[in-house]
């Protein structure tokens, strides 16, 4: 089969010819349509996990896929031959990925894909997805909460924009003007150009009080420390990417943490239930061929995407 792979940490990712895996116990094997691209994917073919991650090689890139359920291992009970699936196959011990023509996955990795929507549609969902709704719950966003979304024009933040917007919160999201009205579809109540100057000193001008929460997806330690004066007094502030400082957010009587995502099947379900039910739009920005992976994911490296990276198998 057909995958995108390295052969070490630090290689070029490259179109490779593999065997066709086979489902275990409890397995499910999937002919992938579609998967998508995550920050994370580029990070574990760098090695960036070191020993908290052991892998096998060569390593096939990728967690989300949607596709079609080709087989079925002892003890599966939730699916069948031909189902529509979509869920997360990154197993970086086996050197398993979705960027191929077929994956296996563990059962509890998977749920049924939304019923409205194509399977690119459904590849681009999972983990940002997921991020985004254990970020509006663990941040605890409800009715009239102000909440500052800072990277929020890409796939993580289109989905918290448009989540926390659904509970009735007031979302301040990042954008350049040419995403602006973008934003504004999704939810944002309004949006702040961070390219215009100091975002914290513009947040503050609008707001002299201040955000109850501040989601910061792309600020290292020093930028997330100098946006962390627009939360007030009692608030909450969360980084994606482990620049928070809970003892000294604390010491500034904040609720701070680094985030760490919790997938699960049931919160895959409930996904595609609210894109069903036409609650959630997932913005697929780009759709491009396997062969086209490597390029891809050097794309991915700058931070600047807008909305998810999609790969047609």
């Amino acid at each position: 089969m057909r995958a995108v792979a390295v052969s070490a940490f630090g290689e070029k990712p490259q179109l490779m010819d593999l065997p066709q895996p086979e489902p275990g116990p409890g397995e499910v094997l999937v002919r992938l349509s579609a998967a998508g691209l995550n920050p994370v994917d580029w990070k574990i073919a760098d090695g960036m996990f070191g020993d908290a991650m052991p892998v096998g090689f060569p390593l096939v890139l990728g967690s989300d896929g949607a596709g079609e359920v080709l087989a079925i291992g002892e003890g599966v009970r939730r699916f069948t031959v031909g189902d529509a699936v979509f869920g997360q196959f990154q197993r970086p011990e086996q050197g398993g990925g979705s960027y191929c023509e077929l994956a296996v996955t563990d059962e509890s990795r998977l749920a049924h894909a939304a019923r409205s929507v194509t399977y690119a549609t459904s590849a681009a969902l999972p983990t940002a997805g997921m991020t985004a709704y254990n970020l509006v719950e663990e941040t605890r966003v409800t009715e009239g909460t102000r909440v500052l979304i800072v990277g929020a024009t890409g796939g993580v933040g289109t989905f918290v924009t448009q989540l926390a917007a659904g509970r009735g919160a007031e979302v301040i999201a990042t954008a350049r003007p040419a995403k602006a009205e973008l934003m504004r579809t999704l939810g944002a109540a309004e949006t702040v150009d961070h390219t215009a100057g100091p975002l914290a000193d513009q947040v503050l001008a609008a707001h002299p009080d201040g955000v109850d929460v501040l989601i910061d997806m792309i600020g290292g330690p020093a930028e997330f420390a100098g946006l962390t004066r627009t939360v007030r007094d009692g608030g909450t502030a969360v980084s994606l990417i482990g620049s928070a400082d809970a003892d000294e957010l604390t010491e500034h009587n904040l609720r701070g943490f680094n985030f760490v995502n919790r997938p699960s099947p049931q919160l895959l379900e409930i996904l595609a239930g609210h894109v069903d039910a036409g609650r959630l739009t997932v913005l697929v920005g780009r759709e491009v061929s396997l062969e086209e992976a490597p390029e891809a994911l050097e794309s991915s490296r700058t931070g600047r995407a807008q909305g998810k990276t999609v790969l047609a198998v």
